[in-house]
């Protein structure tokens, strides 16, 4: 515990310095408490650092947390999906917090592929080159290998060395500071503070394990096979492990390149709108889809197909949610408000005695100014924001799969809108939901048979692998909040909260034996 403490007066010095008080501030006003513990974690005697005054607040912020290293870039990220503790307008700062530090070594990362993959596998590997990317996490080199007598291009993605360790002492510390916070601060205690730090934890341990990660993009690949213009790349499962996953090299452009695209002939309007549609029909019919399509990690190779890449976040939606998703965007496509307010019914996502009218109604207030709005000002991932804002009025369950669509939506067409500013979300999407809507004959009736078949409702996740069982889990942690009281997480969560307790009472304990001692003595 004492090395704890240490370790939370190094990141306490290390905020202090910085300037987030004073970015954030501006945001939120701080408790003084706070004020005169940065001022003094921050005393030094060299020159303070110039502040450059030509950036934005949210720019110098997602800059001061990437400065510290890992653990701050992943809070900030963490945060980012956490608006109700921070308020919206941070949490929008920070999307645009990169997720990037210096690469380590290549002696480094051919002692960790060798340690992990084994002498002779490592031999194998033809000229591994220097780093071509770096994130906070894994930095990642481009090989060759020697596939069944066919060399291949890789990407060869490599955790950093001591990761995990470096990560787990430095969470372990900010959950000390976040029960201090909530021990001494009862305002504190609605923010679960305690609880945020450990799913981060949780969340992150599962993204240092690349076998997970691997087992996503191996799924994704099958469940896509067939999708024209769209190509996940292959895992090489026998140069992957715990901390070196092996893939296909993405020889492409990224969408951010939009003039680089238009100068290969590549038509960015259909890119646009193939991305929506793909995004679309991975979650309405396979139920799993990419839930971190920003445009840094979606390329167009030289065929023209849209090419994924990091697969660390991936969302889930079991056939109840896929059945409400659909009718509920189809239903705001017709502007047939009472279908969507009965799917809310049947699915039981709102108590049966709320009056369908009122509720459609209610819907209503959603839909119809969405429709007197230029095409390209409508966003239907803020849509679902405000269907979920309406229908919590009503008592509606939260849907942890549902609201990391719903983040995701947003991204998603943000990036189709840059590649085409005038893409049409509501004809785009169309053609797919109708499609699938055919494809499952009456949704309405379906779904109301399958809600009496109690294996329906309790089997809320597929049949997995225990691999992507417990990577399921964590992405459930991360859209919902909060640890689910059945869970190993949650006995792990209040085991960490007993240990503070206990290391809380023997601190007061031994500082009251110090102050009887000094009286005594002196």
């Amino acid at each position: 515990m004492i090395k704890k403490l240490f370790t939370l007066f190094k990141l306490g010095r290390k905020l202090a310095k910085s300037d987030i008080l004073s970015i954030v501030s501006k945001f939120k006003k701080p408790p003084f408490a706070i004020k005169v513990l940065f001022n003094i974690l921050s005393f030094s005697f060299s020159n303070s650092q110039k502040v450059n005054l030509n950036v934005s607040e949210g720019e110098r912020l997602s800059k001061s947390l990437q400065s510290m290293g890992t653990t701050f870039i992943k809070l900030g990220q963490f945060l980012v999906t956490r608006p109700d503790i921070i308020g919206e307008e941070l949490a929008e700062e920070l999307e645009c917090l990169q997720d990037r530090l210096p690469a380590f070594s290549l002696s480094e990362a051919k002692t960790i592929i060798k340690k992990n993959l084994g002498e002779e596998t490592f031999n194998s590997i033809i000229d591994l080159s220097e780093p071509v990317a770096a994130a906070s996490v894994a930095q990642v080199h481009k090989a060759q290998i020697n596939e069944n007598g066919t060399i291949k291009d890789v990407a060869i993605k490599i955790l950093r060395p001591d990761i995990k360790k470096i990560f787990n002492e430095e969470i372990d510390a900010l959950m000390l500071f976040a029960f201090f916070v909530e021990s001494f601060v009862k305002k504190t205690k609605r923010l679960k503070l305690i609880e945020v730090v450990f799913l981060l934890k949780e969340i992150t341990n599962l993204e240092m394990d690349l076998r997970f990660e691997a087992a996503a993009a191996n799924e994704y690949a099958e469940n896509t096979i067939n999708d024209a213009g769209f190509r996940v790349p292959q895992i090489y499962w026998n140069f992957t492990s715990e901390n070196v996953m092996t893939l296909d090299w993405v020889e492409g452009v990224s969408i951010r390149e939009t003039e680089d695209l238009q100068k290969r002939n590549i038509d960015t309007k259909r890119i646009a709108s193939d991305i929506i549609q793909h995004f679309l029909r991975h979650a309405v019919r396979d139920g799993f889809f990419h839930a971190d399509m920003h445009q840094g990690n979606i390329f167009i190779d030289s065929e023209g197909q849209i090419v994924p890449i990091d697969f660390g976040i991936m969302g889930r939606l079991d056939n109840l949610s896929k059945r409400f998703l659909a009718e509920i965007l189809f239903g705001f496509i017709q502007r047939d408000y009472k279908k969507v307010a009965e799917v809310h019914l049947v699915a039981g996502l709102v108590p049966k005695n709320v009056p369908v009218e009122e509720l459609a109604q209610a819907l209503r207030s959603i839909g119809e100014p969405i429709f007197g709005q230029s095409v390209k000002d409508i966003s239907g991932g803020k849509l679902l924001k405000q269907l979920f804002d309406v229908t919590e009025k009503f008592n509606m369950q939260t849907q942890p799969q549902l609201l990391m669509l719903q983040k995701t939506m947003v991204v998603v067409e943000g990036v189709a809108r840059k590649l085409n500013p005038n893409t049409n979300i509501w004809e785009t999407s169309k053609p797919v939901l109708e499609n699938w809507l055919k494809e499952t004959k009456d949704p309405i009736n379906t779904l109301g048979e399958s809600l009496k078949s109690t294996t329906e409702v309790i089997k809320r996740l597929p049949e997995l692998p225990e691999i992507m069982d417990k990577a399921n889990q964590a992405l459930t942690l991360l859209a919902s909040g909060h640890v689910p009281q059945n869970s190993n997480s949650y006995a792990a969560l209040n085991e960490k909260k007993s240990e503070m307790i206990a290391f809380r009472n023997q601190s007061i304990v031994g500082l009251l034996l110090l102050v009887i001692f000094g009286l005594l003595v002196f």
